[in-house]
């Protein structure tokens, strides 16, 4: 087990240093200019050549990516006299570098990932992404339980029902859910339940987990979590279906599925007590994986709906060319999804050893 640990681990750390490269080269020839974003149009060519000095863009590109690749490493060399990134300044600052050895005015410390700073609000790129990453997560929490608990239903009905009109019916849903794009589902949803028949359901077109009110400060609304955790859990939703269905149409075949029938076992006895027990396990492990996928996935659906979090904040940040918030966003997702493979598989591993973990 530790093995396989450690490949994964190893696999892991290559897959975040590809993505810290491409994302770092990505976003430094795209055209546009934060300095300019930053002073508005009528700033003068002295007042950007001077901001895009504060903001080290008028480095050579192999020492900015340079400097990025060791503000991101959590053990790097800085410069403690006269340093050429704010990442030592911030560090000390808030007392996350914990230096190691020292060799004249450098130092090789051990601190936490520095991300930058805002282009716009100047702020910890780390403290913004921080206070927006509970909103995607409890979004996709609330979409994978909504995803699973109908996909499973559904999955059961349809192999109970097998070529019977309810499991054609399930299975024109469940690709029509997998084709429909996440945007578009969006922003229909929103606007027939959060507009159109907004009457009814009482549901609103945007809004976030905690909205201001006049009187009472922060409200929580949990009503505005429904329609954006619908959409989101649509595709795993159409999956589960399938996979619950083909599983329990090979796990109600079995033998020991015949046994306990012909001993006179009530249907639903014999269902969620043998049969759908054991055909659980590749849904466990799509679910599992379905999580890394969904916080990837919510940056349309939050920027739609006005929710709250890492999704929106990056589409934010991307109108304003704020390119430290976009990156960060983008590595912290990667290893967030990083992370999350490399537990699934090693569970996976664990609880069935015939499983050969590549």
């Amino acid at each position: 087990m530790f093995s396989i640990f450690l490949k994964k681990f190893g696999n892991g750390l290559l897959i975040i240093f590809g993505v810290v490269t491409v994302v770092f080269f990505l976003f430094n020839i795209l055209p546009g200019d934060p300095a300019r974003m930053m002073l508005g149009q009528r700033a003068d060519v002295a007042s950007i050549d001077a901001i895009n000095k504060e903001l080290g863009r008028d480095l050579p590109m192999s020492t900015r990516y340079a400097l990025y690749v060791n503000d991101l490493s959590p053990i790097s060399v800085n410069n403690t006299v006269d340093s050429l990134s704010h990442a030592f300044v911030d560090a000390k600052k808030y007392g996350a570098m914990y230096p190691l050895i020292h060799f004249g005015k450098f130092a090789l410390m051990f601190k936490v990932p520095y991300l930058s700073r805002s282009y716009q609000s100047q702020d910890l790129v780390v403290g913004i992404l921080v206070d927006a990453l509970p909103g995607t997560a409890l979004l996709s929490v609330v979409a994978l339980a909504f995803a699973a608990f109908i996909g499973i239903g559904l999955g059961v009905l349809s192999a109970l029902k097998y070529q019977k009109w309810p499991d054609k019916l399930n299975m024109i849903i469940s690709v029509l859910g997998m084709s429909v794009p996440s945007f578009f589902a969006g922003i229909v949803i929103a606007w027939l339940f959060g507009f159109v028949w907004s009457d009814v359901t009482g549901l609103n077109m945007t809004g976030s987990l905690y909205e201001v009110d006049p009187f009472n400060g922060e409200v929580l609304q949990w009503k505005n979590i429904i329609l954006p955790a619908i959409t989101l859990g649509i595709r795993p939703l159409s999956v589960i279906v399938q996979l619950t269905r083909s599983s329990m149409l090979e796990v109600l075949s079995m033998d020991y599925v015949r046994t306990a029938r012909a001993k006179g076992l009530s249907m639903w006895s014999v269902i969620f007590k043998h049969a759908l027990r054991n055909a659980l396990n590749p849904v466990i492990t799509a679910l599992s994986g379905w999580f890394g996928s969904l916080l990837a996935g919510a940056v349309f659906i939050e920027y739609i709906f006005g929710w709250k979090g890492v999704g929106k904040v990056t589409v934010d940040a991307l109108e304003h060319y704020d390119f430290p918030v976009v990156m960060g966003s983008v590595l912290m997702v990667s290893v967030f999804f990083v992370l999350i493979n490399i537990v699934v598989d090693l569970l996976y591993a664990r609880l069935d050893p015939r499983v050969r973990v590549e």
